[in-house]
C-alpha cells in the first residue's frame, strides 16, 4: 500500500465487520481465515498485556477464545462493538484457563499425597515440581478419551452425573473409568519414582 494512501483507502483495507461476522456466524471457513489474519496478532498482544506478559497463558487463552468465537459469533454492525466482544471473550478465556491451571495443580497435589503415602520407601524430599512433571507427562500419554475424562472431572469440575449424561452412559460406568484412570496415573508415577531411585 502506498505510504501516503488516503485514510479512506486505509479503512477500505480493513474487513467489513457486518459482512465478516455474518459469514462467521454461517460457518464460512474463508471468513474464519480472514478473521484469523485480521485479529490473531491483535488478540494475542491484548492477552499478553492482560496476562502480565505470560506468553504461555496468553496463547492458551487465545486458543480457547478462538474456539468460542467459532461457536458463539453473531453479526455485528461496527468494529468497535465486535472488538469489545472479542476482548470480553479473551478475558473470560484467560480467567477460565487460570482456573483450570489451579485445578490441575490441586489434582496433582492429591495424587502426589497418594504417591508419597503409598510409596513409603521413596525419598521424602522429592520435589513437588518433579512430581508434577511426571504426572503431566503421564497424563499426556493417556488415550484421548481418558484425558478428556480427567479434564471434565478435575479441570472443568463436571459432576459424574453431568459427564454420564454427556457420554450417554451410567454414573457407575463413569466412576469406574475414573477409578481406573487414577490408578493408572498413580501406578505410572510410582514406577517412575522407583526407577529414579535405582538409577
Amino acid at each position: 500500500m502506498e505510504e501516503n494512501a488516503p485514510a479512506s483507502r486505509l479503512r477500505a483495507a480493513a474487513p467489513d465487520i457486518a459482512v465478516l461476522t455474518r459469514a462467521l456466524a454461517r460457518g464460512d471457513e474463508s471468513a474464519f481465515r480472514e478473521f484469523y489474519e485480521a485479529y490473531f496478532d491483535r488478540l494475542l498482544r491484548y492477552l499478553l498485556v492482560v496476562a502480565g506478559g505470560n506468553e504461555t497463558a496468553a496463547r492458551e487463552a487465545l486458543a480457547a477464545a478462538l474456539v468460542r468465537v467459532v461457536r458463539h459469533v453473531k453479526p455485528f454492525d461496527a468494529e468497535e462493538k465486535f472488538w469489545s466482544w472479542l476482548t470480553v471473550l479473551a478475558r473470560t478465556a484467560l480467567a477460565d484457563e487460570s482456573k483450570k491451571q489451579r485445578r490441575w495443580f490441586a489434582f496433582l497435589e492429591r495424587l502426589s499425597r497418594h504417591a508419597e503415602t503409598e510409596n513409603a520407601g521413596a525419598d521424602g524430599d522429592v520435589a513437588d515440581e518433579r512430581l508434577r512433571t511426571l504426572l503431566d507427562k503421564n497424563l499426556s500419554s493417556l488415550p484421548p478419551d481418558e484425558r478428556e475424562l480427567v479434564s471434565q472431572k478435575y479441570f472443568l469440575r463436571r459432576s459424574v452425573r453431568e459427564i454420564a449424561d454427556t457420554q450417554q452412559t451410567t454414573e457407575k460406568a463413569v466412576e469406574s473409568k475414573l477409578s481406573r484412570v487414577r490408578r493408572k496415573l498413580k501406578e505410572a508415577l510410582f514406577d517412575e519414582l522407583k526407577n529414579e531411585q535405582t538409577t
